[in-house]
Protein backbone atom coordinates (compact mmCIF):
# COMPACT_ATOMS: atom_id res chain seq x y z
CA UNK A 1 0.00 0.00 0.00
CA UNK A 2 1.36 3.43 -0.96
CA UNK A 3 0.81 5.62 2.09
CA UNK A 4 1.34 8.81 0.13
CA UNK A 5 -2.32 9.57 -0.31
CA UNK A 6 -3.53 10.39 -3.81
CA UNK A 7 -4.87 13.85 -2.96
CA UNK A 8 -3.66 16.22 -5.68
CA UNK A 9 -3.35 20.01 -5.78
CA UNK A 10 -6.02 21.87 -7.81
CA UNK A 11 -5.83 21.24 -11.56
CA UNK A 12 -5.08 24.87 -12.47
CA UNK A 13 -2.27 24.94 -9.91
CA UNK A 14 -0.67 21.81 -11.40
CA UNK A 15 -0.91 23.25 -14.93
CA UNK A 16 0.85 26.42 -13.77
CA UNK A 17 3.54 24.43 -11.93
CA UNK A 18 4.13 22.20 -14.97
CA UNK A 19 4.47 25.14 -17.37
CA UNK A 20 6.80 26.95 -14.95
CA UNK A 21 8.85 23.81 -14.08
CA UNK A 22 8.27 24.73 -10.45
CA UNK A 23 10.68 22.68 -8.33
CA UNK A 24 8.46 23.00 -5.26
CA UNK A 25 6.14 20.42 -6.87
CA UNK A 26 8.85 17.79 -7.39
CA UNK A 27 7.35 14.49 -6.23
CA UNK A 28 3.95 16.08 -5.50
CA UNK A 29 2.45 15.04 -8.85
CA UNK A 30 3.38 13.59 -12.24
CA UNK A 31 2.31 14.79 -15.69
CA UNK A 32 1.13 12.28 -18.27
CA UNK A 33 0.89 13.38 -21.91
CA UNK A 34 -1.95 11.73 -23.79
CA UNK A 35 -0.53 12.43 -27.26
CA UNK A 36 2.85 10.79 -26.60
CA UNK A 37 1.99 8.19 -23.94
CA UNK A 38 4.84 9.46 -21.75
CA UNK A 39 4.78 10.65 -18.14
CA UNK A 40 7.22 13.11 -16.58
CA UNK A 41 8.16 15.05 -13.49
CA UNK A 42 6.63 18.55 -13.36
CA UNK A 43 10.19 19.90 -13.75
CA UNK A 44 11.00 18.00 -16.95
CA UNK A 45 13.08 20.11 -19.35
CA UNK A 46 11.43 18.67 -22.47
CA UNK A 47 9.09 20.87 -24.50
CA UNK A 48 5.93 21.54 -22.51
CA UNK A 49 2.76 19.87 -23.79
CA UNK A 50 -0.53 21.68 -24.24
CA UNK A 51 -2.48 21.59 -20.96
CA UNK A 52 -5.48 19.98 -22.65
CA UNK A 53 -3.26 17.01 -23.59
CA UNK A 54 -2.14 16.34 -20.01
CA UNK A 55 -3.57 14.41 -17.10
CA UNK A 56 -2.08 14.36 -13.62
CA UNK A 57 -1.32 11.52 -11.22
CA UNK A 58 -0.10 11.46 -7.64
CA UNK A 59 2.24 8.49 -8.11
CA UNK A 60 4.44 7.04 -10.83
CA UNK A 61 2.84 3.60 -10.47
CA UNK A 62 -0.57 5.12 -11.30
CA UNK A 63 0.91 6.49 -14.54
CA UNK A 64 2.23 3.03 -15.41
CA UNK A 65 -1.14 1.44 -14.61
CA UNK A 66 -2.80 3.92 -16.96
CA UNK A 67 -0.54 2.77 -19.79
CA UNK A 68 2.06 5.55 -19.80
CA UNK A 69 5.80 4.93 -20.08
CA UNK A 70 8.49 6.85 -18.21
CA UNK A 71 10.23 9.82 -19.84
CA UNK A 72 13.84 9.05 -20.71
CA UNK A 73 14.90 12.64 -20.06
CA UNK A 74 13.62 13.33 -16.53
CA UNK A 75 13.43 9.65 -15.43
CA UNK A 76 10.38 9.90 -13.14
CA UNK A 77 10.88 6.37 -11.79
CA UNK A 78 14.17 7.34 -10.17
CA UNK A 79 14.40 8.96 -6.77
CA UNK A 80 13.80 12.67 -7.23
CA UNK A 81 16.85 14.45 -8.62
CA UNK A 82 19.11 11.48 -7.88
CA UNK A 83 22.64 11.83 -9.20
CA UNK A 84 22.86 10.14 -12.63
CA UNK A 85 25.10 7.11 -13.09
CA UNK A 86 27.91 9.09 -14.70
CA UNK A 87 28.03 11.50 -11.72
CA UNK A 88 27.97 8.63 -9.23
CA UNK A 89 30.88 6.94 -11.02
CA UNK A 90 32.86 10.18 -10.90
CA UNK A 91 32.17 10.69 -7.19
CA UNK A 92 33.36 7.15 -6.47
CA UNK A 93 36.53 7.82 -8.46
CA UNK A 94 37.15 10.98 -6.42
CA UNK A 95 36.71 9.02 -3.18
CA UNK A 96 39.13 6.35 -4.43
CA UNK A 97 41.82 8.89 -5.38
CA UNK A 98 41.09 12.25 -3.73
CA UNK A 99 44.44 13.75 -4.78
CA UNK A 100 43.87 13.21 -8.52
CA UNK A 101 43.64 16.49 -10.46
CA UNK A 102 40.80 16.18 -12.96
CA UNK A 103 41.28 17.97 -16.28
CA UNK A 104 38.76 18.36 -19.09
CA UNK A 105 40.78 15.82 -21.07
CA UNK A 106 40.51 13.28 -18.25
CA UNK A 107 36.78 13.88 -17.94
CA UNK A 108 36.31 13.37 -21.67
CA UNK A 109 38.35 10.17 -21.46
CA UNK A 110 35.80 8.93 -18.90
CA UNK A 111 32.96 9.81 -21.24
CA UNK A 112 31.93 12.89 -19.26
CA UNK A 113 31.20 16.18 -21.01
CA UNK A 114 32.85 18.94 -18.88
CA UNK A 115 30.17 21.56 -19.61
CA UNK A 116 27.39 19.12 -18.69
CA UNK A 117 29.23 18.26 -15.47
CA UNK A 118 29.67 21.96 -14.68
CA UNK A 119 25.94 22.59 -15.09
CA UNK A 120 24.99 19.62 -12.90
CA UNK A 121 27.29 20.67 -10.04
CA UNK A 122 26.17 24.30 -10.26
CA UNK A 123 22.54 23.20 -10.02
CA UNK A 124 22.98 20.70 -7.20
CA UNK A 125 25.95 22.03 -5.20
CA UNK A 126 25.99 25.71 -6.10
CA UNK A 127 29.54 25.44 -7.47
CA UNK A 128 31.37 23.88 -10.39
CA UNK A 129 32.93 20.42 -10.17
CA UNK A 130 36.45 21.86 -10.04
CA UNK A 131 35.43 24.31 -7.29
CA UNK A 132 33.79 21.44 -5.37
CA UNK A 133 36.91 19.34 -5.79
CA UNK A 134 39.14 22.17 -4.60
CA UNK A 135 36.90 22.88 -1.60
CA UNK A 136 36.83 19.18 -0.78
CA UNK A 137 40.64 19.02 -0.70
CA UNK A 138 40.76 22.15 1.42
CA UNK A 139 38.22 20.57 3.75
CA UNK A 140 40.57 17.64 4.27
CA UNK A 141 43.35 20.15 4.98
CA UNK A 142 41.07 21.90 7.48
CA UNK A 143 40.53 18.61 9.29
CA UNK A 144 44.28 18.10 9.46
CA UNK A 145 44.88 21.59 10.84
CA UNK A 146 42.21 21.00 13.49
CA UNK A 147 44.07 17.84 14.53
CA UNK A 148 47.42 19.62 14.82
CA UNK A 149 48.91 19.26 11.33
CA UNK A 150 51.12 22.22 10.47
CA UNK A 151 49.89 24.63 7.82
CA UNK A 152 52.95 23.82 5.69
CA UNK A 153 52.20 20.11 5.70
CA UNK A 154 48.47 20.70 5.13
CA UNK A 155 49.29 22.85 2.11
CA UNK A 156 51.61 20.37 0.43
CA UNK A 157 49.40 17.37 1.33
CA UNK A 158 46.55 19.17 -0.47
CA UNK A 159 48.62 19.40 -3.65
CA UNK A 160 49.62 23.05 -3.40
CA UNK A 161 53.17 23.83 -4.47
CA UNK A 162 53.32 27.15 -2.63
CA UNK A 163 52.21 28.11 0.85
CA UNK A 164 50.90 31.47 -0.38
CA UNK A 165 48.72 29.75 -2.98
CA UNK A 166 47.29 27.47 -0.31
CA UNK A 167 46.58 30.38 2.04
CA UNK A 168 44.85 32.37 -0.70
CA UNK A 169 42.70 29.42 -1.81
CA UNK A 170 41.85 28.50 1.78
CA UNK A 171 40.74 32.03 2.66
CA UNK A 172 38.77 32.39 -0.58
CA UNK A 173 36.87 29.14 0.08
CA UNK A 174 36.34 29.41 3.84
CA UNK A 175 36.51 33.19 4.45
CA UNK A 176 39.09 32.61 7.18
CA UNK A 177 42.85 32.20 7.32
CA UNK A 178 44.37 28.74 7.93
CA UNK A 179 45.80 29.97 11.23
CA UNK A 180 42.42 31.07 12.56
CA UNK A 181 40.74 27.94 11.19
CA UNK A 182 42.40 25.87 13.91
CA UNK A 183 39.99 27.44 16.41
CA UNK A 184 36.88 27.25 14.17
CA UNK A 185 34.26 24.52 13.89
CA UNK A 186 34.12 22.60 10.58
CA UNK A 187 30.60 22.24 9.16
CA UNK A 188 30.49 19.40 6.64
CA UNK A 189 27.80 19.28 3.98
CA UNK A 190 26.42 16.74 1.56
CA UNK A 191 23.57 16.52 -0.90
CA UNK A 192 20.68 14.12 -0.21
CA UNK A 193 17.95 12.84 -2.51
CA UNK A 194 14.31 12.70 -1.42
CA UNK A 195 10.96 12.16 -3.17
CA UNK A 196 10.43 15.94 -2.94
CA UNK A 197 13.70 16.91 -4.56
CA UNK A 198 17.34 17.32 -3.51
CA UNK A 199 18.21 18.58 -0.05
CA UNK A 200 21.43 19.79 1.53
CA UNK A 201 22.45 18.57 4.98
CA UNK A 202 25.12 20.17 7.16
CA UNK A 203 26.52 18.75 10.39
CA UNK A 204 29.34 19.39 12.83
CA UNK A 205 30.70 17.11 15.56
CA UNK A 206 27.78 17.92 17.93
CA UNK A 207 24.99 17.18 15.49
CA UNK A 208 22.94 18.15 12.44
CA UNK A 209 22.86 21.93 11.94
CA UNK A 210 21.00 22.42 8.66
CA UNK A 211 18.65 20.41 6.44
CA UNK A 212 17.00 22.33 3.62
CA UNK A 213 15.65 21.87 0.11
CA UNK A 214 18.23 23.11 -2.37
CA UNK A 215 15.77 25.51 -4.01
CA UNK A 216 14.83 27.24 -0.72
CA UNK A 217 15.26 30.99 -1.39
CA UNK A 218 16.71 31.65 2.08
CA UNK A 219 19.36 28.91 1.88
CA UNK A 220 22.21 31.24 0.88
CA UNK A 221 21.37 33.63 3.72
CA UNK A 222 21.24 30.76 6.21
CA UNK A 223 24.66 29.43 5.19
CA UNK A 224 26.18 32.93 5.30
CA UNK A 225 24.78 33.41 8.79
CA UNK A 226 26.33 30.15 9.95
CA UNK A 227 29.68 31.28 8.55
CA UNK A 228 29.66 34.93 9.59
CA UNK A 229 27.74 34.88 12.86
CA UNK A 230 28.61 31.47 14.25
CA UNK A 231 32.10 31.07 12.81
CA UNK A 232 31.60 27.83 10.90
CA UNK A 233 33.95 26.76 8.13
CA UNK A 234 31.79 25.02 5.52
CA UNK A 235 33.26 22.20 3.42
CA UNK A 236 32.04 19.13 1.51
CA UNK A 237 32.35 15.91 3.48
CA UNK A 238 30.68 13.14 5.45
CA UNK A 239 30.29 12.26 9.11
CA UNK A 240 28.10 9.97 11.20
CA UNK A 241 25.33 12.57 11.60
CA UNK A 242 25.02 13.09 7.83
CA UNK A 243 24.89 9.35 7.23
CA UNK A 244 22.25 8.98 9.95
CA UNK A 245 19.95 11.69 8.59
CA UNK A 246 20.20 10.18 5.10
CA UNK A 247 19.01 6.82 6.47
CA UNK A 248 16.31 8.34 8.67
CA UNK A 249 14.90 10.48 5.84
CA UNK A 250 14.50 7.37 3.68
CA UNK A 251 12.52 5.69 6.46
CA UNK A 252 10.45 8.83 7.06
CA UNK A 253 9.38 9.12 3.42
CA UNK A 254 8.56 5.41 3.41
CA UNK A 255 6.16 6.03 6.31
CA UNK A 256 8.27 3.91 8.67
CA UNK A 257 9.73 6.63 10.91
CA UNK A 258 7.74 9.11 12.98
CA UNK A 259 10.51 10.52 15.18
CA UNK A 260 14.07 11.42 14.25
CA UNK A 261 16.90 10.46 16.58
CA UNK A 262 19.82 12.14 14.80
CA UNK A 263 21.65 14.49 17.22
CA UNK A 264 20.94 18.17 16.56
CA UNK A 265 22.83 21.38 17.20
CA UNK A 266 20.71 24.53 16.84
CA UNK A 267 22.59 27.85 16.91
CA UNK A 268 20.19 30.72 17.53
CA UNK A 269 18.68 33.08 20.07
CA UNK A 270 17.22 31.76 23.31
CA UNK A 271 13.68 32.53 22.13
CA UNK A 272 14.22 30.87 18.76
CA UNK A 273 15.54 27.72 20.44
CA UNK A 274 12.46 27.68 22.70
CA UNK A 275 10.20 27.87 19.64
CA UNK A 276 12.14 25.12 17.85
CA UNK A 277 11.87 22.93 20.95
CA UNK A 278 8.09 23.42 20.91
CA UNK A 279 7.97 22.49 17.23
CA UNK A 280 9.58 19.16 18.10
CA UNK A 281 6.80 18.55 20.63
CA UNK A 282 4.06 18.62 17.95
CA UNK A 283 3.10 14.95 17.51
CA UNK A 284 3.63 13.22 14.18
CA UNK A 285 0.47 13.47 12.10
CA UNK A 286 -0.89 16.44 14.03
CA UNK A 287 -0.71 20.22 13.63
CA UNK A 288 -0.50 23.32 15.80
CA UNK A 289 -0.69 27.10 15.36
CA UNK A 290 1.56 30.07 16.11
CA UNK A 291 -0.88 31.18 18.80
CA UNK A 292 -0.85 27.80 20.52
CA UNK A 293 2.94 27.72 20.57
CA UNK A 294 3.09 31.28 21.93
CA UNK A 295 0.67 30.33 24.71
CA UNK A 296 2.72 27.23 25.58
CA UNK A 297 5.75 29.50 25.95
CA UNK A 298 3.81 31.74 28.32
CA UNK A 299 3.75 34.58 25.79
CA UNK A 300 0.23 34.59 24.33
CA UNK A 301 0.81 37.85 22.49
CA UNK A 302 3.93 36.66 20.70
CA UNK A 303 2.34 34.84 17.75
CA UNK A 304 4.18 37.01 15.24
CA UNK A 305 7.54 36.44 16.95
CA UNK A 306 6.82 32.71 16.97
CA UNK A 307 6.09 32.85 13.25
CA UNK A 308 9.38 34.63 12.62
CA UNK A 309 11.35 32.05 14.62
CA UNK A 310 9.46 29.30 12.82
CA UNK A 311 10.59 30.77 9.50
CA UNK A 312 14.21 30.83 10.68
CA UNK A 313 14.22 27.10 11.42
CA UNK A 314 17.14 25.57 9.48
CA UNK A 315 16.15 21.93 9.99
CA UNK A 316 13.29 21.19 7.62
CA UNK A 317 11.21 18.08 8.45
CA UNK A 318 13.36 17.12 11.47
CA UNK A 319 12.23 20.22 13.39
CA UNK A 320 8.71 19.98 11.95
CA UNK A 321 7.74 23.56 11.12
CA UNK A 322 5.51 22.06 8.40
CA UNK A 323 3.12 21.01 11.20
CA UNK A 324 2.32 24.66 12.02
CA UNK A 325 -0.78 25.98 10.23
CA UNK A 326 -2.84 29.15 10.39
CA UNK A 327 -5.52 29.65 13.02
CA UNK A 328 -8.10 29.32 10.22
CA UNK A 329 -6.66 25.98 9.11
CA UNK A 330 -4.75 27.38 6.11
CA UNK A 331 -1.30 26.03 5.35
CA UNK A 332 0.42 29.46 5.69
CA UNK A 333 4.02 29.88 4.56
CA UNK A 334 6.71 27.22 4.32
CA UNK A 335 10.31 27.74 3.21
CA UNK A 336 10.26 24.64 1.01
CA UNK A 337 7.01 25.70 -0.66
CA UNK A 338 3.39 25.01 0.28
CA UNK A 339 3.06 22.02 -2.09
CA UNK A 340 5.80 20.23 -0.14
CA UNK A 341 4.17 21.22 3.15
CA UNK A 342 0.86 19.72 2.00
CA UNK A 343 2.66 16.57 0.85
CA UNK A 344 4.40 16.11 4.22
CA UNK A 345 1.14 16.54 6.14
CA UNK A 346 -0.63 14.06 3.85
CA UNK A 347 2.24 11.60 4.25
CA UNK A 348 2.08 11.75 8.04
CA UNK A 349 -1.73 11.59 8.19
CA UNK A 350 -1.78 8.56 5.89
CA UNK A 351 0.87 6.77 7.98
CA UNK A 352 -1.09 7.43 11.19
CA UNK A 353 -4.32 6.16 9.62
CA UNK A 354 -2.59 3.03 8.35
CA UNK A 355 -1.12 2.35 11.79
CA UNK A 356 -4.55 2.76 13.39
CA UNK A 357 -6.11 0.34 10.87
CA UNK A 358 -3.46 -2.27 11.56
CA UNK A 359 -4.08 -1.94 15.28
CA UNK A 360 -7.59 -3.37 14.92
Amino acid sequence: MNIQTAVLPPHAEMVRAMLASDTAYEGVFFTAVKTTGIFCRPTCTARKPKPENVEFFAHADECLSAGYRACLRCKPLDAAAIAPDWVQRLLKAVDADPELRWSDAQLLAEGIEPLKLRRWFKQHFGMTFLAWLRTRRLGVALGGIKQGTSIDHAAFDSGYESLSGFRDAFQKSFHITPGRAAASEPLLFTRLTTPLGPMIAMAERRGLVLLEFLDRPALTREVEELQNRYGYVVAPGQNAHLQQIDNELALYFAGKLSEFSVPLHLPGSEFARQVWAELRQIPYGQTSTYGTIAARLGKPGASRAVGLANGHNRLSIVVPCHRVIGADGSLTGYGGGQPRKAFLLRLENAAVQLTQQLAF
